[in-house]
């Protein structure tokens, strides 16, 4: 995502609203709703093998240009795709599929499928093919079969910060929710051509890194940054950028950014994760800005809600951050949404969300897609099938 400010400069996180074709929605503390960007990760399939194909460099050269960033990723079978500045789900949505369209076209013409899914269905190849960088070699030297967990794909969306002191108040704000983040995206439940038993193998396969899990409570910049460096210090970050915390402030923009779901399976819920990260954002902003404290929730607690919504979706249950208690997935997910509505009703997005978040509750998650396809004739290539066709065109109305 283009920078929305800097770290040496004034922070920018509002375009010129004439240039989104409606006027900016204000509340009436003044506040308009806060910019925002997309990042997705994709794999390159073979359509005969099913397996990763090493082809980033030729897809990418035949995608062509667009208003936003089409780049390499640390392996050559992945390619990523990020937005320009949004501001709100019109434009968010155009462009999250104009990326897919030129990425997914180009593939086909290379021979190969464009697929959104977090992790590759019938695993890797070892050695995993590193991209010519030298930052991916280096973390390909540093840190040896770990290097697997690289080869996860997910969808990271950034939202606008006035400053660092914010970023980090409103990622502790946004703690408890997570997890059903999580279950609510999960969309990969296949490796090595089986069922993992998890809807989100790339959530358990991210979490190997020393660097990665769930953001811890920081309390104050001072409390971020002694975080920060206890993983550079102690090499479990090569640098700020490996920070890999499920939401975090970005190290290169004026953005907090939220990591932690895995690559939606079409553009809608894509757009979906987007708006509801930036409603929960919007939210807690207003929180922030009034002095309420965030919500006291253990590391240790955070970290088994989100396994277990990796491991169950939103098909079975969930631990819940207040109480520490199963209950079903759906409650908290419902609790969520509840969170974010007021600041999607504000920025005029809810009907949109809403109707998206319909329309996965009643066609199922990208893990549950993908399983009730495998279901059918136990067929990988036919998982594979479903993954590039929804990729680019969505799930037919």
């Amino acid at each position: 995502m283009p920078p929305s400010g800097s770290r040496s400069g004034p922070p920018r996180t509002e375009p010129d609203p004439a240039s989104t074709g409606r006027p900016a929605v204000q509340r009436h503390d003044g506040r308009r709703p806060p910019t925002f960007g997309i990042e997705e990760e994709f794999l390159l399939l073979d359509p005969e093998t099913c397996a990763p194909a090493d082809r980033a460099v030729e897809v990418l050269a035949g995608a062509g240009r667009g208003r936003g960033t089409l780049t390499q990723e640390c392996t050559r079978f992945q390619v990523e795709a990020a937005t320009p500045v949004c501001r709100g789900a019109e434009d968010a949505g155009a462009e999250i599929a104009s990326a897919r369209r030129a990425l997914g076209g180009s593939a086909e013409r290379h021979g190969l499928r464009l697929a959104a899914t977090g992790f590759a269905p019938l695993g890797v190849p070892a050695p995993v093919p590193v991209s010519t960088k030298p930052r991916y070699q280096a973390i390909a030297t540093r840190f040896g079969r770990l290097l697997h967990a690289h080869t996860a794909a997910g969808c990271h969306v950034h939202v606008g910060m006035p400053d660092l002191a914010t970023a980090v108040a409103v990622s502790d704000q946004l703690r408890p929710h997570l997890p059903a983040l999580l279950a609510l995206t999960a969309n990969s439940p296949f490796c090595r051509g089986r069922d993992t038993g998890h809807a989100s193998w790339r959530h358990v396969v991210w979490s190997r890194l020393p660097s990665a899990g769930p953001p811890p409570r920081h309390g104050s910049v001072r409390s971020y940054e002694r975080a920060v460096q206890v993983l550079l210090n102690s090499g479990a970050a090569l640098d700020t950028g490996m920070v890999y915390w499920c939401a975090r402030p970005s190290h290169r923009l004026s953005t907090l950014e939220v990591r932690v779901a895995d690559t939606a399976g079409t553009p809608q819920e894509a757009l979906l994760t987007a708006l509801l990260v930036r409603g929960l954002a919007d939210g807690a902003l207003g929180r922030v800005a009034t002095g309420q404290p965030a919500p006291e929730l253990p590391d240790q607690v955070l970290r088994a809600a989100l396994w277990r919504a990796a491991r169950d979706g939103l098909r079975g249950s969930g631990l819940h951050p207040a109480t520490g208690e199963l209950v079903p997935a759906r409650r908290l997910l419902d609790e969520t949404v509840a969170a974010a509505l007021p600041a999607l009703e504000h920025s005029g997005d809810a009907s949109t969300a809403l109707a998206l978040l319909e329309a996965v509750l009643r066609r199922g998650t990208g893990a549950d897609r993908q399983r009730a396809m495998f279901a059918r004739r136990g067929r990988m290539a036919d998982v594979l099938h479903l993954l590039a066709e929804q990729t680019r065109d969505g799930l037919p109305s």
